[in-house]
């Protein structure tokens, strides 16, 4: 029932995961070969910076790891539920012909594969630059040399428990949402009431209620845009205060995390937000209103959406790194001082203004594109 087509669409799942399971590993291992020191170091200065190492692992796992496990749940559900809603006449008729809801939900399993993917991937590329981050971790050489030892448990609690984890998850939800009258399945539940296109002296009004449903329509999109703008804010600027208070590798690791984390999520949700709007637009087309006021119908109501994540971004960033300095590093002497790099936010924002305007001029593009006949003939 469910195709290797309908799993390559979970690429942004595998990546999300396996940015996870990067980050995790490095800094769990980390801070589980870092004991075996513990007892030959002595001096006040080792003994802090000994700790200081196991509080970083501590914050960067459960802030990073935490918000990664949220998002990768989030999406799970999303590209559930979004399957279910494009497959319902499919999904209808099995239900029509006597399978239970909790039969089909089962076949729902196979979406943890992406998870598997990302997982084992993330702790394998993890595991091969261990000795170089182990390295970067000391590279003052405070501390004694330190070998990267193989933890069994990590690949139990990184790769085996989570992938069995997220499919009990989607058979669960698949499970919730299949919870519904066979006839909404083969109509594949689209429910918008249809709208009465005229060019009247009600248009701003008409192209405001439609910026507002897409909204309130796709609320979990509303989320992922909102995210990529927070992840694209933190990421960047973090990277940029790492080459001073960490190391030029971990500013490229957030960097690149970063950037792929919201480059990701924010094209699979503006293609959703395409797709879901395709007869609306063919409809608009109709009506004689123009590329680029069927693009700011459709997408325009997500810019102070992506404002306000990358304020959030900002702040985040700001407020942990605050935390590494003034507590974590608090007993630190060589700790250098920490304030709001007003430059970086400024390079920031503009670089990200500048690639979400091209994103969304692309999808402009794609909008001018779409045949009104091939539309209205699906």
């Amino acid at each position: 029932m469910i195709g290797m087509k309908d799993l390559g669409k979970l690429a942004a799942i595998t990546v999300v995961t396996l940015c996870a399971a990067f980050v995790c590993t490095i800094f769990l291992n980390y801070k589980m070969d870092l004991p075996a020191i513990r007892e030959i170091i002595t001096a006040y200065q080792e003994i802090v910076f000994y700790e200081a190492q196991m509080g970083t692992a501590k914050v960067v796992v459960g802030v990073s790891g935490g918000c990664l496990i949220i998002t990768t749940v989030i999406l799970l559900v999303f590209y559930i539920k979004n399957y279910i809603d494009t497959h319902g006449k499919e999904l209808g008729i099995l239900k029509a012909l006597g399978y239970s809801r909790l039969h089909i939900a089962k076949s729902f399993w196979v979406f943890g594969f992406s998870v598997l993917a990302g997982a084992g991937i993330g702790f394998g590329a993890a595991w091969l630059y261990l000795p170089t981050f182990y390295r970067v971790m000391n590279k003052e050489k405070i501390l004694p040399d330190l070998e990267p030892q193989f933890h069994g448990n990590l690949v139990l609690f990184l790769v085996v428990l989570p992938t069995l984890f997220f499919m009990l998850l989607a058979v669960f939800y698949a499970y919730l949402d299949l919870n519904c009258p066979v006839l909404d399945l083969l109509k594949e539940r689209k429910h918008s009431k249809g709208k009465h296109f005229t060019r009247d002296k009600e248009e701003d009004s008409f192209l405001s209620g439609l910026r507002k449903s897409t909204l309130h329509s796709r609320k979990i999109l509303v989320f992922f845009v909102g995210f990529s703008a927070f992840c694209f804010s933190a990421m960047t600027q973090m990277s940029m205060a790492m080459d001073d208070l960490a190391s030029e590798q971990m500013a490229w690791i957030m960097l690149s995390i970063g950037l792929i984390l919201a480059f990701m999520t924010l094209l699979m949700s503006l293609t959703s937000v395409l797709n879901a709007n395709t007869q609306t637009i063919a409809m608009m087309k109709v009506f004689g209103y123009s590329k680029t006021e069927c693009s700011r119908s459709v997408f325009g109501g997500y810019r102070p959406v992506s404002y306000v994540g990358f304020l959030i971004g900002t702040l985040y960033q700001y407020v942990l790194l605050r935390i590494m300095v003034d507590v974590i590093f608090a007993d630190w002497e060589t700790m250098p001082e920490f304030h709001f790099d007003w430059k970086a936010m400024l390079v920031s924002l503009v670089t990200f203004l500048l690639a979400y305007e091209l994103i969304l001029y692309v999808y402009s593009g794609k909008i001018e594109r779409q045949s009104v006949k091939s539309i209205m003939l699906e």
